[in-house]
C-alpha cells in the first residue's frame, strides 16, 4: 500500500447551486489526511473527468440535489471509461431516492449517500474502499 495520501475530487454536476455539503465532505475528508480537490458549482461532467485527471485522483466524489442524478452520473461514468480512467472510484450523495441506486451501482457508481450520513460514515467508506492509484 502506498504511503501518499488518497487524493479526491468533489464536484458539483450541473445547475445545483446548493454546495453545503459538498463542502462539509470536502473538509472531512481532508481532515481526514486525504488531498482533495473542490471543483466548485456548475461542473459539467466533461469539466470533472478533466479535474480528476489531471489531479490525479484516486477517486471522484458528486454531489446532486437537482435531481439529474441519473444523467449526471452516467456521463461522468462514461467519460471516464472514454479517458481510460475507470479505475477512479466514483461515488456520490445528495438528494437520490432508492428506487435509483440499483441502476448506479450498475453503471458503476461504487456508493451513494443519501440524507442522513455522517461524515464519519462518508470517511470511513472511502478509506475502506478506494486506495491510491
Amino acid at each position: 500500500m502506498s504511503d501518499s495520501p488518497l487524493r479526491v475530487v468533489v464536484a458539483k454536476p450541473g445547475l445545483d447551486g446548493h454546495d453545503r455539503g459538498a463542502k462539509v465532505v470536502a473538509r472531512a475528508l481532508r481532515d481526514a489526511g486525504m488531498e482533495v480537490v473542490y471543483t466548485g458549482l456548475h461542473q459539467t461532467p466533461e469539466q470533472i473527468v478533466e479535474a480528476a485527471i489531471q489531479e490525479d485522483a484516486d477517486a471522484v466524489g458528486l454531489s446532486v440535489l437537482s435531481g439529474a442524478h441519473m444523467t449526471l452520473f452516467a456521463k461522468v461514468m462514461e467519460l471516464l471509461r472514454e479517458r481510460d480512467a475507470a479505475d477512479i472510484v466514483v461515488f456520490g450523495g445528495g438528494i437520490i431516492p432508492e428506487g435509483d441506486l440499483p441502476e448506479l451501482e450498475k453503471i458503476g457508481v461504487a456508493k451513494v449517500f443519501t440524507p442522513g450520513a455522517t461524515t464519519t460514515e462518508i470517511v470511513e467508506w472511502v478509506r475502506g474502499n478506494v486506495t491510491p492509484l
